[in-house]
């Protein structure tokens, strides 16, 4: 009924255990060292900032092979999404999710730097910081949530991911076509 999909599968699922797992680990294990081992606000923000920052990068690559995967699978599985019945809904679900993720992902990242300026000991920083004044502490708390709203909606999408595998099950595919099918023909008459 269905061909494999292995690299973008892997890609989607890869990325995304990466987006989540690097958010969690950096929502518990780094800011939690930094608020362990800092001392000052100060030096706590320059411990979590330069943690934040190397992880970046890689958080962008797995973001993006997640996005990528997700396209590709998407467009695999075109026909099931438009006549299988809840694959649409729980599609919708996931795309919204996912835009909230990214949200929330490149607001952290926002506000993460505008702190990580205002920490800095680096004379062009702080000249970057001097010309764009924040109120640090209320970052550090839009950061705070930030950051715990990454994990949550990323496990969202883990859960979302779930239910789409159980959705292709041949068991579940042909009633759930047959259904989206008697229901537009219902519609017709």
């Amino acid at each position: 009924m269905s061909e494999r999909n292995t690299a973008i599968r892997s890609l989607h699922d890869l990325g995304l255990a990466a987006w989540f797992g690097g958010s969690l680990m950096g929502a518990v294990g780094l800011n939690g060292a930094a608020r362990t081992e800092g001392g000052t606000e100060t030096a706590r923000d320059r411990i979590s900032s330069a943690g934040w920052a190397k992880w970046t990068p890689v958080n962008a690559a797995a973001i993006g092979a997640h996005l990528f995967g997700g396209g590709g699978l998407l467009a695999a599985n075109a026909g099931r999404v438009a006549t299988q019945q809840g694959v649409t809904a729980s599609t919708a679900a996931k795309t919204v999710v996912t835009a909230a993720a990214l949200a929330a992902t490149a607001y952290a990242r926002v506000l993460g730097k505008k702190v990580e300026l205002a920490s800095s000991s680096d004379p062009a920083d702080a000249e970057k910081a001097d010309k764009h004044p924040i109120d640090v502490d209320k970052a550090r708390r839009q950061l705070a949530y930030a950051q715990w709203a990454v994990p949550a909606l990323t496990g969202c999408l883990v859960v979302l991911n779930a239910l789409h595998g159980e959705q292709q099950r041949p068991a579940e595919q042909i009633p759930g076509m047959w259904e989206r099918a008697r229901s537009a023909a219902h519609l017709a008459w």
